[in-house]
């Protein structure tokens, strides 16, 4: 019998609805997990066994009703710490939730506990480990998040992203990762980054999971039983993509057509480049308002990266920010063209596999662009490298499209998987 750990969210809450399962029968599994594991992958920064286990006696109902939830620890719990993967606020602990925690435990779910975060949901590493090997990096800031979700820690978890912080993460661990349009979940209760740019985010085992979550979330209602899709599949910053994550590109996209996608090749999308660099003024502008409190007070604790960008930041004008939010606005109604001709943008999500060493998390050039659009982007597991580290493929869509994304991209997922069984 599958360990409950093991399972899909879907699958839990099936084994829940038909009495197979109990909401502390699957806690203990995933505590057992973590407790067998936690030496290796570190995922979290705050877990208390015994408040999980009093916690999951009564849950009210609800579609999350039993199924435990990670979440990245730079977002606000009434009764763990959160401490923003900073030495600053150790012990910090707030007085209510954020929304999206609010709305976990309304709907019945499980909060299991705090997951690692670099410091700020920003450059700065921390201890966790990439569970298909520890010497590699899991990708950042949504780290902990990521790497529970792989490791069977946790069927769901929350992230966040500002440039790549949840699509990368999720590519490097082999799981799902969904940073939907801007604004789709609540971002009350988040330690701010880059207002205009900060997403919620979240983490599955498969796009079903997704789907249920978001369905949790939001409300929406998802039908996943969907035709093959229209694809333009484009490659950003050629120069900078691994060989790895080149061949991962193109054997995806083969096999997509030979299961009857309609695939095209794209060169370029309209003010594409242009974009990146907004992106960079924005969010440094930005980071120079959210962490001046931090510089002013904490200067000492703030590594040398730290202090010269926020002071960077902070002398970035409210003119030129704005200037870029614009440029961003009439880039984004120009490249929205690429729509026309197809449903999803199939891309990148990262330069290649995991990089070996825990220092860096990764280059976000693959996805912040993305994330300056607004608009939606789902990451999905494609290939393994050397047979250790995952690959993974991107599909992004237009801003509002979080419906027809999820419906495509299990399709998707369903096809790379029936060539991954040894049909190709």
């Amino acid at each position: 019998m599958t360990e409950p750990c093991k399972l899909s969210a879907t699958e839990m809450a099936d084994g829940l609805e038909s009495g197979e399962l109990t909401p502390r029968k699957i806690a203990v599994s995933c505590l057992d997990r973590i407790r067998a594991r936690d030496g290796d992958v570190r995922a979290w920064a705050h877990l208390d066994p015994d408040q999980v286990l009093a916690a999951v006696q009564p849950l009210p109902p609800g579609l999350l009703h039993g199924i435990p939830v990670g979440v990245k620890d730079i977002i606000d719990t009434a009764d763990m710490p959160t401490e923003f993967g900073s030495k600053i606020y150790r012990g910090h602990q707030p007085v209510t939730d954020a929304a999206s925690v609010a709305a976990v435990r309304a709907g019945g779910g499980v909060v299991m506990g705090k997951t690692v975060t670099t410091e700020f949901a920003w450059r700065r590493a921390n201890q966790t480990r990439n569970p298909h090997d520890p010497a590699h990096t899991p990708g950042g800031s949504s780290s902990g998040s990521a790497a529970a979700v792989a490791d069977f820690q946790v069927p769901l978890a929350f992230g966040t992203q500002t440039g790549g912080s949840v699509i990368r993460p999720a590519a490097y661990c082999g799981v799902v990762g969904f940073k939907p349009s801007h604004g789709r979940y609540a971002i009350e209760g988040v330690k701010p980054l880059s207002r205009n740019l900060d997403t919620l985010g979240i983490f599955a085992r498969s796009v079903r999971d997704i789907a249920f979550f978001d369905t949790a979330l939001t409300g929406a209602s998802h039908a996943l039983d969907t035709g093959p899709p229209r694809l333009a599949v484009f490659v950003p910053f050629r120069d900078r993509l691994e060989e790895a994550g080149a061949k991962t590109m193109q054997d995806a996209a083969r096999r997509l057509g030979a299961a009857g996608a309609r695939v095209r090749e794209i060169e370029s999308i309209p003010a594409f480049d242009e974009v990146a660099a907004a992106h960079e003024t924005i969010m440094i502008g930005e980071i120079g308002r959210a962490l001046h409190y931090e510089l002013e007070n904490f200067p000492d604790i703030l590594d040398d990266y730290y202090r010269e960008n926020i002071a960077r930041g902070a002398a970035i004008s409210d003119t030129d920010i704005a200037a870029a939010l614009t440029a961003v606005a009439e880039s984004r109604r120009k490249a929205a063209a690429v729509f026309g001709n197809a449903e999803l943008i199939l891309t990148p999500p990262a330069a290649g596999p995991a990089p070996e060493g825990l220092a860096f998390t990764g280059d976000p050039l693959f996805n912040k662009v993305w994330t300056a659009l607004h608009w939606p982007c789902l990451t999905l597991p494609a290939a393994k490298h050397d047979d250790r580290l995952p690959l993974g493929v991107q599909l992004v869509a237009p801003q509002g499209g979080e419906i027809g994304l999820l419906a495509a991209a299990a399709w998707v997922e369903a096809a790379l998987e029936h060539f991954e069984a040894g049909d190709d």
